[in-house]
């Protein structure tokens, strides 16, 4: 096995390389988020939110809307991965170890008020559904005996437990319900043993990469016998032929599931595809490194003074191979998208073979953020400014 090869299998279960990977509409969200297995939830809104933004890069014509009606739906869910994620209601039973976790803790980090959780909790199911500003009125009454710290704190427990859901939005705005009424009757919570936890994490892992690492499967994953369990998954699979263990120079030994290996691959098409810095593909940031020898981490949590790139750049992917990156901005009142810093690094690359793409690419992703207007600031290397600003004025006649 080639690095190419491991490069187009693992950006193909990505769905990063096919025009229509997960199909359309609604049910190409579901698909995309049950093949993936989770979906990072981000607050920054400088540009279109991550969880919208990396949909948009695998489904045309995706809508926002659609992510909110699948969890009114009840078809996904919302809870804590890695991050704050959405996650598939199939796949419920995995967070239950979490939220029992959570529950029977005294020290966990949100200490909330068991009076206050009691009196959220009651309201809720007296009441029905709640938003956090519902609580937050109700603090502001004459005769409280609580304030909205410990409200908030109450609700994020009583979440992160598993008493309460979230069973509707309107952008960040959660709206939460008790979980018996969230949870569809055919839904499983039986707490999964040691071993199906590790077996759904191998699997999840082998289904959305094509290929995956034992340190990849187990980061952030706590638990003494986490790492002894996906072994035994793993070895397990190599005994009955359903992975192999492939080792490449230079890169730590992977275990890849073998439909893949004996799969012809596709011609690469020359598409431009901008990446979420929270997007699944690259969210592994020492796996991107040593696979496509991209280094890329997000700068927006970094001292201005300090950032090489710009706040929030996106990872530029053409076909199989990472060009460059660009710092982009949304200035929705003026309907203006503004690439700040567009830094190509693939300078071998030959301009013409991707800007054409990337103009296409770069004008629908304006049209997703709200904007009729791209303005391009500054370009590294500037040599290659006026082409680009060409190319742009050109596409907009």
């Amino acid at each position: 096995m080639t690095l190419q090869q491991l490069q187009r299998i693992t950006l193909e279960s990505q769905g990063l390389l096919q025009t229509l990977p997960f199909g359309k509409g609604k049910k190409a969200v579901l698909n995309a988020l049950e093949h993936l297995g989770y979906l990072q939830i981000d607050t920054l809104s400088v540009i279109e939110r991550a969880h919208h933004h990396t949909l948009w890069t695998r489904i045309p014509e995706y809508q926002t809307q659609y992510l909110y009606e699948l969890v009114e739906e009840r078809k996904i869910f919302e809870y804590w991965f890695h991050a704050a994620s959405y996650l598939p209601m199939k796949d419920f039973r995995f967070v239950l170890p979490q939220m029992l976790g959570v529950k029977q803790s005294e020290t966990h980090y949100f200490n909330a008020d068991p009076k206050v959780m009691q009196y959220v909790l009651d309201t809720i199911r007296a009441e029905g559904p709640k938003k956090a500003r519902d609580f937050e009125n109700e603090t502001k009454k004459a005769g409280s005996w609580w304030s909205w710290k410990p409200t908030k704190v109450a609700l994020e427990r009583l979440f992160l437990q598993g008493d309460l859901m979230v069973c509707g939005r309107n952008g960040m705005q959660k709206t939460y319900d008790i979980s018996e009424r969230v949870l569809p009757l055919n839904v499983n919570t039986t707490i999964p043993t040691d071993l199906e936890f590790a077996e759904y994490l191998v699997n999840t892992y082998l289904q959305a990469y094509g290929f995956t690492t034992v340190k990849q499967i187990i980061h952030l994953k706590t638990g003494k016998l986490i790492k002894k369990n996906v072994d035994e998954v793993l070895n397990s699979m190599l005994q009955n032929g359903t992975i192999q263990q492939i080792i490449i120079e230079n890169l730590p030994s992977v275990f890849v599931l073998n439909e893949l290996l004996e799969k012809s691959l596709n011609k690469v098409s020359p598409t431009i595809r901008l990446l979420s810095p929270f997007d699944n593909s690259i969210i592994h940031r020492s796996r991107v490194k040593q696979l496509f020898d991209f280094d890329y981490k997000i700068e927006c949590y970094t001292p201005k003074e300090k950032r090489q790139y710009g706040y929030f750049c996106l990872p530029i992917l053409f076909g199989d191979t990472f060009i460059g990156r660009v710092d982009c901005k949304a200035h929705r009142k003026e309907k203006q998208f503004e690439m700040l810093h567009l830094h190509i690094e693939n300078q071998n690359l030959d301009t013409k073979l991707w800007k054409k793409p990337f103009v296409e690419t770069i004008r629908r992703f304006a049209t997703f953020n709200g904007c009729e207007f791209i303005k391009l600031t500054k370009v590294s290397p500037p040599k290659l400014a006026d082409t680009l600003k060409r190319a742009l004025k050109n596409d907009e006649k």
